[in-house]
């Protein structure tokens, strides 16, 4: 999901790293284990008009490349290889930080405190009433619009059991567009040796309060910039979805995605239905719908969404604990960015697949709640899995 889509690390070295930084002329920083296995880089990538400094963090495991900035905690790119072993950035991101400032459609961003919609930006917890700033309509979307995809995370990277990965935390004060509680919050990017990408959350609050974390990489395993994503074949485990007026806001029902568009149960290509006339096509202007997933709310990631581009060979598996999906088809590209690449994005150059909490639960009573308390923990875990066929 976008930012109004219709008009458009610090670092030290990490426990269990025996790490050095070597400092070199162009500013970048290498921390490495004491075997030589592992390698996390730091880069200078950018300056904050207030002086911030924000940096790339990119990580190894085996073939699998991942480059994260501490501004939004965006994956800014991710490497992995082709049925013939060539290797190809798959996600969908900008080459340099002022473009990510100036009006970046989320790409690749750390999503919070809220993701998805919200009604009017508002809603009743405990008796009060909190108001979120409105930036998607009548509504607000994604934390509002300076949500945690616009902060700066400190990083930490880390190795572990063969696992490389980053850790990213923010303290989130009480208040902060308008959500109550001061949020502590971490989350893992890893990358296992099998070439997995993990994201693991985890957030507290001191105050009673909403949350839903995700993350928002838009994906063509294609390679990023090489078009179309129409022919892609994707299989959800979802026989319902959730229904959306026409400002994108669930209407509250769980409607049968049999004899719909939204039927992806069995493997199809992402474009076969997505001109059909359906009202809810219509108001998505492609698929922009919460996908309520079968297997529901799990204490341990669950296999929900397998997809496979013909051309590469290349195959996403995803797994999550989320009870839904957000599948996005790139319905607001429109030609008026450029990419890592160079090549102008258009509609349907990339798709998101969210794992989330449903949208505007805070104010559905039906959905399963968001709510965080003092003493619970928040704790969400989705893997990314990527093989050839």
């Amino acid at each position: 999901m976008t930012t109004s889509r219709r008009t458009l690390m610090t670092a030290a070295a990490a426990a269990g790293l025996a790490a050095t930084a070597v400092a070199t002329g162009t500013g970048t920083a290498y921390a490495k284990d004491a075997k030589g296995g592992g390698r996390a880089v730091k880069e200078h990538f950018g300056t904050l008009a207030d002086g911030t400094r924000v940096d790339r963090w990119t990580i190894r495991n085996g073939r699998t490349r991942l480059s994260v900035l501490s501004y939004g905690g965006i994956v800014q790119s991710l490497e992995i290889p082709d049925r013939h072993g060539r290797l190809a950035n798959v996600s969908l991101g900008f080459a340099d930080l002022d473009s990510y400032v100036a009006g970046s459609p989320y790409f690749g961003a750390l999503i919070g405190r809220y993701g998805n919609r919200i009604a009017n930006g508002r809603f009743t917890l405990d008796g009060h009433t909190y108001q979120l700033p409105v930036n998607d309509g009548p509504n607000s979307l994604h934390g509002g619009d300076k949500g945690f995809d616009k902060r700066v995370w400190s990083v930490e990277p880390f190795e572990r059991a063969g696992n490389v990965g980053l850790t990213l935390r923010r303290v989130s004060p009480d208040g902060e567009m308008g959500y109550p509680g001061k949020l502590t919050v971490r989350v893992d990017y890893t990358l296992t040796p099998t070439g997995d990408f993990r994201i693991d959350y985890e957030a507290t609050t001191d105050k009673a309060t909403v949350v839903n974390l995700t993350n928002h990489t838009y994906y063509n395993l294609g390679g990023e910039g090489t078009g179309s994503v129409y022919d892609h074949r994707l299989e959800i485990a979802a026989s319902r979805y959730t229904p959306v007026n026409k400002t994108l806001i669930p209407t509250g029902e769980l409607t049968k995605v049999a004899g719909t568009p939204f039927d992806f149960r069995r493997p199809k290509a992402i474009g076969r239905d997505i001109r059909e006339a359906h009202q809810q096509v219509l108001y998505g202007q492609g698929f922009d719908h919460n996908f309520v997933l079968d297997k529901g709310i799990t204490s341990r990631p669950e296999h929900i969404v397998t997809v496979g581009e013909p051309e590469s060979g290349r195959v996403m598996r995803i797994a999550t604990t989320e009870p839904g999906v957000q599948f996005y088809s790139g319905n607001f590209l429109v030609g008026t960015l450029a990419g890592t690449s160079g090549k102008v994005y258009r509609q349907g150059d990339g798709f998101c697949l969210e794992t989330q909490h449903f949208p505007d639960s805070p104010n559905q009573p039906s959905f399963p709640s968001t709510v965080l308390r003092p003493g619970q923990t928040y704790r969400s875990t989705t893997v990314h899995s990527f093989s050839t066929r």
